[in-house]
């Protein structure tokens, strides 16, 4: 599929199919990274997929091989400065070129235990904000610089940046996640125009509440999670696969006319006061923080 007149696919289950698409999945080994991976492979891609370690893409990587699609393992840490270009070169080299990126890998500020730190801004720590910065937006824009040049020569190329709901709406105790996040949707809407006559496009896919292990510190307390669920309309956790299949459109030949756009899966929440307005809310448990 590409992008120029007359080349529609021929029926709509055609629409939704990447058949040998070559992607790079980033964040991959758990979350909605690995559930990209696994819809993309139903959906007909090869797949080259990223994490910090190699070992911690295994099972995901074993469960694309399944699926009869390529799998390649490309480590990366995007703390470092040069982990984007390896990765985007690992990649093109071992498909053979690049028609997608998704860059899903993302982090919150966190404790020595690896456990989510949430604070105001004004009770956290500069190192706090350069980390969360690095990795969620530096590195979306160093892979984007680097896979431009594969991209360019895809007749199908598209780059899908998770972003969040965090990005669209005021989000207190998770300020650089946020800013972060709103960033990655301007970086879209910014390359999506600029890249959009050599057929590239490039959305952002903004989730809510979904169920990860980057969540669990909410998902598993049950007042904070009451809290949380009472401003989404839809009164639910998302699954991983949603955010999947939302990606799978996005990266598909039926957005083949979709670029520069932040698509929010998020059951409402951005819905202005959670489209709730009248409806009493569980008082915050950070009130008193």
């Amino acid at each position: 599929m590409n992008n120029t007149p007359g080349t529609l696919p021929a029926t709509t289950a055609e629409a939704f199919r990447l058949d040998g698409a070559r992607a790079l999945v980033t964040g991959a080994s758990r979350g909605i990274g690995r559930a990209v991976a696994l819809a993309f492979a139903d959906a007909g891609a090869d797949l080259a997929l990223s994490a910090r370690s190699e070992e911690a893409l295994r099972d995901t990587a074993a469960e694309v091989t399944r699926r009869g699609r390529k799998a390649v393992p490309v480590p990366g840490d995007f703390t470092k400065a040069t982990a984007a270009a390896a990765v985007v070169d690992e990649a093109a080299a071992a498909l053979g070129g690049l028609d997608v990126v998704v860059h899903n890998a993302g982090i919150l500020p966190s404790g020595p235990d690896g456990a989510p730190r949430l604070a105001p801004l004004q009770h956290t720590r500069q190192e706090d904000w350069d980390s969360v910065v690095t990795v969620n937006l530096n590195a979306s824009a160093a892979l984007c610089r680097h896979a431009h040049p594969h991209l360019a020569a895809s007749p199908r190329a598209n780059v899908v940046l998770m972003s969040s709901v965090a990005g669209a709406v005021g989000t207190p105790m998770m300020e650089a996640y946020a800013a972060t996040k709103a960033a990655q949707i301007s970086l879209a809407r910014s390359l999506a125009a600029g890249w959009a006559r050599e057929g590239i496009r490039v959305n952002a896919l903004c989730p809510g509440w979904t169920r990860t292990d980057m969540t669990s510190f909410a998902s598993h307390t049950a007042p904070l999670s009451d809290w949380l669920m009472a401003h989404v309309p839809l009164g639910r956790w998302a699954e991983p696969e949603e955010a999947a299949w939302a990606a799978l459109y996005l990266a598909s030949p039926a957005a083949a006319f979709l670029t520069g756009q932040a698509l929010l899966l998020d059951g409402g929440l951005s819905v202005p006061d959670g489209g709730l307005a009248g409806i009493p809310k569980p008082a915050s448990p950070f009130a008193e923080v």
